[in-house]
């Protein structure tokens, strides 16, 4: 299904460069969660400068663009985020060698955010009619302990208003309507510690750690859904001849299943309690919980999601990759709005410092968002 007329493919062809500058110039913008202010300020003026009145940067550091929402009662959430699962806070170094651009964070999400700015200009450029006001976002919070809030936060300010919601991450030839949920938490525990030979035989919070690491991987699965689960860090002690007193683990389940997520949390909390029965001081904090599906599915999500595959099969060649992710559609997917994750990009090593996208494939992820919004915009 072809969506674009000539007048469309002028415009892609166009602002090519357009869209290289704005990906070169934002790449290097530093922007781990909760840190995005820079590429929050960035993007609203380059919105400015296309000629957008209403935008804003919200509480939760969203660049928000309504087009068209005055007097409408449902909007559509286009949306592709700023932040990057990368700590740096000093300028990030970028290599380019041909179409191929490498720097972390250029795939996941900054090539995506790109795609969607050449859509936002597209819709200011050629003025048009809409049954719903439009809303445009660079929004916040959606790598590691982001905790998908600045999606949280837009679900806060438009509500039962939001007729869908489509996010642009991930590579083409994604078409994502599934969200895999995660519950992330930090376990500390606390021991006697000591002198590793004038102390030897007190307690030790490694020693226990090893317990509790143990019992986390020999715990019962639910069945139904797959469920994972993982202990990704483990920091304690200080010194090689002393017994620790503290061990930090962070540990985390995912699946798309609310019922085994459910099932998952109450077993570590029983988990937990039996090793406090035993005598051991350990704490659990939750450090995040993406949700997962709506147990019923909602309404108008496998329609749209046909609509968009429909589009996206007429841009590019072979299957399309309908696997289940965790983004930021994950909040209005178990809100039961109808929420798509949509790629873009042509890449790799997403999440290293080796990432890296292929740029000669930015025109055809032009072409896929300009033609999701042209659904909508006549």
């Amino acid at each position: 299904m072809q969506t674009l007329n000539e007048k469309d493919l002028s415009f892609i062809r166009e602002n090519v460069r357009t869209n290289y500058d704005f990906l070169t110039t934002l790449g290097k913008i530093p922007a781990p969660s909760h840190n995005e202010e820079k590429r929050a300020a960035f993007c609203l003026e380059y919105m400015k400068s296309l000629g957008a009145e209403s935008v804003v940067i919200d509480e939760a550091k969203n660049v928000v663009c309504e087009i068209g929402c005055e007097g409408k009662e449902q909007v559509v959430i286009f949306a592709a985020h700023t932040d990057i699962v990368f700590p740096d806070t000093e300028e990030l170094p970028m290599t380019i060698d041909g179409d191929r651009i490498a720097t972390p964070g250029i795939g996941d999400d900054t090539g995506n955010l790109a795609n969607l700015m050449a859509g936002l200009k597209y819709l200011l450029t050629f003025p048009g009619t809409c049954p719903y006001g439009i809303v445009v976002v660079a929004n916040s919070f959606e790598e590691g302990l982001g905790n998908l809030d600045g999606t949280r936060q837009l679900i806060k300010t438009y509500g039962d208003r939001i007729k869908a919601f489509i996010s642009f991450d991930g590579y083409a030839p994604q078409c994502c309507s599934r969200a895999v949920g995660s519950h992330r938490y930090k376990i500390t525990i606390h021991a006697q510690g000591g002198h590793s030979y004038g102390g030897f035989g007190n307690t030790s919070a490694i020693k226990f750690a090893a317990d509790v690491v143990e019992r986390l991987y020999e715990q019962k699965l639910p069945e139904g859904q797959k469920t994972t689960y993982n202990v990704g860090v483990i920091e304690g002690g200080t010194t090689v001849n002393t017994i620790p007193e503290k061990c930090v683990l962070l540990y985390e389940f995912r699946s798309e299943s609310q019922d085994c997520l459910k099932f998952m949390a109450d077993q570590l909390e029983s988990i937990i309690e039996e090793f406090r029965a035993s005598g051991m001081e350990i704490d659990l904090e939750t450090l995040g919980i993406r949700p997962g599906n709506r147990a019923v599915p909602p309404e108008g999500l496998k329609e749209m999601t046909e609509a968009h595959a429909e589009i996206i099969s007429g841009l590019l060649d072979g299957p399309l990759d309908f696997n289940a992710y965790s983004t930021d559609a994950n909040i209005p997917l178990s809100l039961g709005i109808p929420a798509n994750t949509i790629g873009t990009i042509r890449g790799g090593g997403a999440h290293t410092y080796d990432e890296w996208i292929d740029f000669s494939f930015q025109e055809t992820g032009m072409k896929i968002v300009i033609s999701l919004m042209k659904q909508f915009w006549k």
